[in-house]
């Protein structure tokens, strides 16, 4: 079946209707969110932003999803996760409620990465309850479906919040420099009230779990989370083929990363006039938007070419295209070159990772299945704050080196033929550790 087709048939689920709209809006205000956590902490006039500086905003925005997600797992099976979203949303709504406050008195820079800590903090547990609420929703045989199209109908929607957050920051009149990340954060505060209000259409137990979680059942659960996560990477190394998917996916994150980082000063010192951010803002919010026809693009190409294409042959074909894409960059550092790299790079890491997580889900054991995806997150988010650190390290200030764009020309081959050398099928022969009991 098709992307569109597997979403038409999905779509007659009045269950899986209601939580992909309450997931699509929530991710909307994440981009819109991010968006304005973005202006604040890298475009705002008093902010002579820096690689080192995004280095850690970076690690304030994703540093939640990488030492917070591989432990909320006992935590939504222990309260009811349509009430986990729905509570969420509103105390995010609050909280940006807060950090607007903050930017207008101009608090302490300290207090806005607080505030932001906090708020992707508690996102990451939204998105783990809405991805644990979706067996609840569709049927057995409809699972695998459901999984990969969710998910990257939310990353589209986190792409097209953040370009809303920058539209919305500039098609008002009369509003001051200082104001524009207050206009995407108020959007993405009516984006996490409508999200409250849509998770209302769904019942208290809609959504599981079946049977709540002992109190001290999740204390013992969570601290055991380290031991269960590495009997998960010893599983995935013997199985082979997740191992080597999760690897090169981190890889292409990393990747992805580095152009992210060097985006966002480009835009600001390049494109952009540094006695200006409302022009460097405007510049960043086209790319996000480009980016997200990249993404859209390889939700709708990837599934067509399913039964044509394997995910190994893929997956080394969309590391190949992401070597195209950033030579773009490698050549020039005008608008075209940039605008192009990130539609066709961000087609690259979607496309690829589409395949990444077919592979995952297919080739590790069920009793591992979670534990694979954990690790997945792990991995996915360290990777990004890997490249804004390496990105404090070899880009200028301005974010533009022909040498460091045409190196990740190299890297992106480099890293298509190591994997077109692994292997294509799992070991499924291999002994595997069984799961640690708590």
């Amino acid at each position: 079946m098709s992307y569109s087709s597997d979403l038409a048939h999905l779509w007659t689920s009045q269950g899986f209707r209601r939580l992909t709209w309450v997931r699509v809006i929530s991710q909307a205000g994440d981009g819109a969110f991010q968006f304005g956590i973005a202006t604040a902490f890298f475009f705002s006039p008093q902010n002579a932003t820096t690689p080192t500086d995004i280095a850690i905003g970076f690690a304030v925005l994703f540093a939640p999803f990488t030492l917070i997600g591989p432990f909320v797992g006992p935590f939504i099976d222990r309260w009811h996760r349509q009430r986990i979203v729905l509570a969420g949303n509103m105390v995010r709504l609050a909280m940006v409620g807060m950090l607007v406050g903050a930017v207008v008195v101009d608090a302490p820079r300290l207090s806005l990465y607080v505030l932001a800590l906090a708020s992707l903090s508690v996102n990451r547990f939204l998105l783990a309850a809405l991805s644990a609420g979706i067996p609840q929703v569709v049927d057995r045989e409809d699972l695998l479906a459901a999984n990969a199209i969710m998910p990257t109908l939310g990353t589209i929607a986190a792409a097209l919040g953040g370009t809303i957050g920058g539209v919305v920051a500039f098609v008002v009149p009369g509003v001051s420099d200082d104001h524009k990340a207050l206009l995407a954060l108020g959007a993405a505060g009516v984006a996490f009230g409508l999200s409250s209000w849509a998770a209302t259409s769904l019942s208290k137990r809609s959504l599981g779990p079946v049977r709540l979680l002992e109190a001290d059942r999740v204390v013992k659960e969570a601290a055991h989370i380290l031991i269960e996560l590495r009997d998960g990477y010893r599983h995935l190394r013997e199985r082979a083929t997740p191992f080597h998917a999760l690897g090169v996916m981190a890889a292409a994150r990393l990747l992805y990363g580095l152009m992210f980082v060097a985006s966002i000063l480009i835009s600001r010192h390049v494109l952009g006039d540094t006695s200006h951010p409302e022009d460097a803002i405007g510049q960043f919010a086209i790319v996000v938007g480009f980016a997200a026809v990249g993404f859209g693009l390889a939700a709708v190409i990837t599934p067509a070419f399913s039964h044509r294409v394997a995910r190994h042959d893929w997956i080394v074909a969309c590391l190949l295209l992401g070597a195209v894409g950033q030579a773009l960059l490698a050549v020039s550092s005008a608008s075209w070159a940039l605008l192009g790299a990130a539609v066709i790079v961000s087609f690259s890491v979607q496309g690829g990772k589409i395949a990444v997580d077919t592979i995952v889900q297919r080739d590790t054991d069920d009793a591992f299945r979670g534990r694979a995806f954990a690790l997945y997150d792990v991995a996915y988010n360290t990777a990004f704050i890997t490249s804004a650190v390496i990105g404090a390290l070899v880009l200028p200030a301005s974010g533009y080196s022909h040498a460091v764009m045409a190196s990740l020309v190299v890297a992106y081959v480099a890293f298509a033929f190591a994997y077109s050398r692994a292997p294509r099928g799992p070991r499924i022969g291999a002994d595997a550790p069984p799961p640690t009991a708590p």
